[in-house]
């Protein structure tokens, strides 16, 4: 069957090739595209399904299975560390994503509402900037410049590092937000306008209730980013400022358990939450 296939397509090459047209390139024809998509899948999602899998062993080897048990949930839930991590992580996330998403907000309508000009595209590059630069070199640029306003002003405390956050946060709520405003048809700006509505009034009445699928994708996004991250936070906390990451980097020294795999699984299947939301609600429309 397969040799009769191969056959039908050289031929329907040949025939387009007689015809003076190429055949379309297509990646899905190539020798080895089944076997290499198959590898990368169970690459990508095997550790996943295992993680999960083994949160739920009774037994606390985190390689022999025994039977099906919600042991280990309860037993974080319990732990007052988890507990405290995750609270502080999600903390920092909400004020991160808060505060990064009206900035990103800002910046979107300053740079798609206005006519072109000569330094727009400086000013896109600016605020992508966190994107393009390795994010350890950011982490510890951040943390020179922190040490200085600490050492000028003695204060300490966790507004630095909610701070470093919210500037790492800003291009990823800002990509959605800008994609949904170019993407928006101006004529009912337009339209507001010739009927003599003030900029503010088209804003509030037009432009900004169309951008609120974009705006909760932003925020959405900017929260899973400042939830996960690791680089810049270790370089920027502080004593008795510990995130979930960082928690769980350091109980992975001491060893996995089971009671890991458990808040690992509670956490991803927070991300894929939000992750599945900011699909749905920045889903292409016509605005």
């Amino acid at each position: 069957m397969s040799e009769v296939t191969a056959t039908g397509e050289t031929l329907t090459a040949a025939k387009l090739m007689r015809r003076g047209r190429r055949p379309r390139f297509d990646v899905k024809h190539q020798p080895g595209f089944g076997f290499m998509a198959v590898l990368c899948v169970l690459m990508l999602y095997g550790p996943i399904v295992l993680l999960v899998t083994y949160s739920f062993n009774q037994n606390p080897s985190i390689t022999i299975w025994t039977s099906f048990s919600f042991d280990w949930y309860v037993k974080a839930y319990h732990n007052d560390q988890i507990r405290d991590a995750a609270f502080l992580s999600l903390r920092i996330a909400f004020f991160a994503s808060l505060v990064s998403t009206c900035v990103a907000t800002m910046a979107a309508i300053a740079t798609t509402r206005v006519r072109p000009y000569r330094g727009l595209t400086l000013a896109y590059t600016i605020i992508n900037q966190p994107l393009m630069v390795p994010e350890i070199v950011t982490g510890i640029a951040t943390l020179v410049f922190f040490a200085l306003i600490k050492q000028m002003t003695g204060i300490y405390g966790l507004g630095y590092l909610i701070t470093a956050h919210i500037v790492f946060c800003i291009p990823f709520a800002y990509m959605p937000i800008r994609a949904r405003l170019e993407d928006m048809d101006l004529t009912y700006e337009t339209a507001a306008a010739d009927l003599y509505a003030t900029p503010w009034q088209t804003f509030r009445r037009i432009t900004f209730p169309m951008m609120i699928p974009g705006i909760l994708g932003g925020a959405m996004l900017a929260f899973v980013i400042s939830l996960d991250d690791v680089v810049i936070t270790v370089l920027v906390s502080g004593p008795g400022e510990e995130t979930f990451p960082l928690y769980m980097i350091g109980a992975i020294r001491r060893g996995v358990t089971p009671e890991l795999n458990a808040v690992a699984t509670a956490f991803l299947c927070l991300s894929a939450l939000l992750v599945t939301v900011f699909f749905l609600v920045t889903r292409k429309k016509k605005g």
